[in-house]
């Protein structure tokens, strides 16, 4: 058994990780949504001088060494445990809202860009968002919100965005809607929604509306297909998100060192952490690859997914001008995640790290708390 203080230096340690991955969230937004310049930089020589910088090796190997050993000394011994477990089940019980919370992060962003009038991306150009798409999209945002038609408004959203993305290249930087669309045709409308109240109508006995429902049957038999892959939404959001999330890390930061060094500048970022811009730039891109990946792979997949929203927070607060409905696909994933899990194929599973604990699940069953 570990000493108390020991298990106490080692709280200490993972807070001041956590720490300086959030703080370098600061400069980990969309940049291309608060910088006007079009100069990439030259990605390769940016990363060489960079990381050839005695001080910027020394910081970053440093960083990238303690995290690892905060990861495996906390699987030893986790000091969290009963928390960490409490946690997961209270999460869970939010299952049955899912959906909503799905389509309110999805509908919202479409409504604002139809209002906005640029499509589903701030920077796309507005010539791809005429009056109809414009329209296009605060109707579907509106379906997602409300539950109607949920599970076919979301595979016209998913189509939109692919034939869109040939045209809109720069829809890459918002991959998120990807899985958020697919995630929303699996999972259906849920609770609160249009789809559930005229369905309950519907079958309720005696009633008109039961009499010449139009799609009752319609919705039953593309229900009936659907269901058996719901399983895999935790999948699809784990996954879709990392991804996203690493992209934006690489092709924002990394290969794009001219923008991401522009945003350090424009807000005087190296104020805030005193530290060289380049460091800004790199710390800000690799913590944003490493976090998609741990995401996508599914390692401490909740862990990862609360400190992405800390970072979408602090990037809304630490950079004033960026869009705020440009994050609330990404945040709404996240938050997701937070009730999910991992789901299937995921490293958490044979690490353990998304297994309830038998005492946690007699504690809730003996409160009587559903545990699910």
């Amino acid at each position: 058994m570990l000493s108390r203080r020991l298990r106490q230096l080692v709280r200490l340690v993972v807070a001041s990780l956590a720490g300086v991955v959030v703080a370098s969230g600061v400069a980990a937004g969309h940049v291309r949504f608060v910088t006007d310049t079009e100069d990439v930089g030259e990605a390769l020589q940016f990363l060489a001088d960079a990381l050839t910088d005695p001080v910027n090796a020394v910081l970053l190997g440093g960083g990238g060494v303690g995290v690892l050993v905060a990861i495996v000394v906390y699987l030893q011994i986790e000091p969290f445990q009963r928390d960490v477990e409490v946690f997961r089940d209270v999460m869970t019980g939010y299952s049955d809202l899912l959906s909503w919370l799905l389509r309110l992060g999805f509908g919202l962003p479409l409504v604002g860009a139809g209002f906005a009038g640029y499509f589903m991306n701030p920077v796309v150009d507005p010539v791809i968002a005429p009056p109809i798409a414009r329209l296009f999209q605060i109707g579907l945002g509106f379906a997602l919100l409300f539950g109607i038609a949920t599970r076919v408004a979301a595979l016209v959203g998913l189509l939109a965005y692919l034939l869109a993305l040939p045209v809109a290249p720069l829809l890459l930087f918002s991959l998120e809607w990807i899985p958020g669309f697919l995630a929303i045709a699996l999972i259906g409308s849920g609770r609160p929604s249009a789809d559930q109240m005229f369905k309950r109508v519907a079958e309720a006995e005696g009633t008109f509306y039961g009499r010449i429902d139009p799609i009752h049957d319609a919705a039953g038999w593309l229900n009936e297909k659907v269901d058996p892959y719901e399983q895999y939404v935790p999948l699809i959001i784990r996954v879709g998100m990392g991804v996203a999330f690493a992209f934006l890390g690489l092709f924002e930061k990394l290969l794009a060192p001219g923008m991401a060094l522009s945003v350090v500048e424009k807000y005087n970022l190296t104020a805030v952490v005193p530290v060289s811009p380049e460091l800004w730039v790199l710390g800000a891109g690799l913590s944003e690859l490493a976090l998609g990946v741990a995401i996508a792979l599914g390692f401490f997949t909740r862990a990862s997914a609360l400190t992405a929203m800390f970072v979408f927070t602090l990037t809304l607060f630490g950079i004033p001008d960026d869009p705020v409905l440009a994050h609330i696909g990404l945040f709404s994933l996240a938050s997701a995640l937070l009730i999910t899990g991992a789901g299937p194929y995921a490293l958490d599973n044979y690490i353990g790290a998304s297994k309830p604990s038998a005492q946690v699940e007699e504690m809730l069953g003996r409160s009587g708390e559903p545990s699910d």
